[in-house]
């Protein structure tokens, strides 16, 4: 038996949904069951990752994810807190798209304007930490290989990352609620060939302007990554949103900095 599974922390994996809503939606199990209670420490991350047998990173992003919800608050120095006046009980976040029939294209040009002003305060506002939890999520991303499920799992890590790295509520809580409309394109995307290793490239790109705190090289790297999959929509008009900077496509020299890390 392994001495560190916490058999309360046993996570029951769906290959449909990303490792960190998994890891969410069974923290928020154990707080509406009382084991964390409101006001409550939870276990340290490294803690939690143990006993779920999962990475640090997937975790740092489940806590973030619920801290958008206003399940939690993180007190910095001292970890994360169930806030004392817990949400209803729903994993999901009430969502003002619910009913309603909106274009593909049009929910994209709101996650490219979104993703674009997360990567540009992220480069700005996220710690190091973040940065380099970040790039850990995309080296996962390549490691997915072929594998659809996996690759939808570790890009939507990556890109909810770098929404919770701005540090910015209304826009993590709008993210949130868009973003799981377009969960099904983003797996059958996976299946063209050549789009896992494009995805990793340019996700490597953004990590880059990440690290050397470049706003908006960060942003520009960002909406290109996001651009071409927008172009190959269907329902777009005759001329669509152009997102991507228009001069040469190469990175700047950071003057003191290594832009590998």
């Amino acid at each position: 038996m392994d001495a560190d599974r916490d058999p309360q922390l046993e996570l029951k994996l769906d290959a449909g949904r990303p490792l960190p809503e998994v890891i969410a939606d069974k923290i928020r199990e154990l707080i509406d069951a009382g084991t964390y209670k409101p006001g409550g420490r939870l276990p340290n991350e490294s803690e939690l990752a143990r006993g779920m047998k999962v990475a640090r990173s997937s975790v740092r992003t489940a806590l973030q994810r619920l801290e958008a919800l206003h399940v939690l608050e993180v007190k910095r120095g001292l970890g994360w807190y169930v806030r004392r006046t817990p949400p209803p009980p729903s994993t999901s976040p009430p969502s003002w798209l619910e009913g309603r029939h909106y274009r593909m294209s049009d929910l994209f040009e709101l996650r490219i304007g979104l993703e674009g002003l997360s990567a540009s305060l992220a480069a700005l506002r996220a710690t190091e930490g973040e940065i380099e939890d970040i790039a850990k999520l995309n080296q996962q991303h390549k490691e997915a290989g072929d594998d659809q499920d996996e690759l939808l799992h570790t890009d939507e890590a990556f890109h909810e990352a770098i929404v919770h790295a701005s540090h910015n509520d209304p826009l993590i809580e709008t993210y949130l609620r868009i973003v799981a409309e377009l969960r099904e394109w983003r797996y059958q995307s996976y299946a063209v060939r050549g789009v896992p290793q494009r995805s990793y490239r340019e996700h490597s790109k953004v990590v880059r302007y990440l690290r050397n705190r470049d706003s908006g090289g960060a942003r520009l790297a960002m909406n290109s990554h996001l651009q071409r999959p927008y172009d190959e929509l269907t329902d777009i008009d005759d001329e669509p949103l152009d997102t991507m900077y228009s001069g040469p496509d190469v990175e700047p020299e950071w003057h003191n900095r290594n832009p590998d890390g």
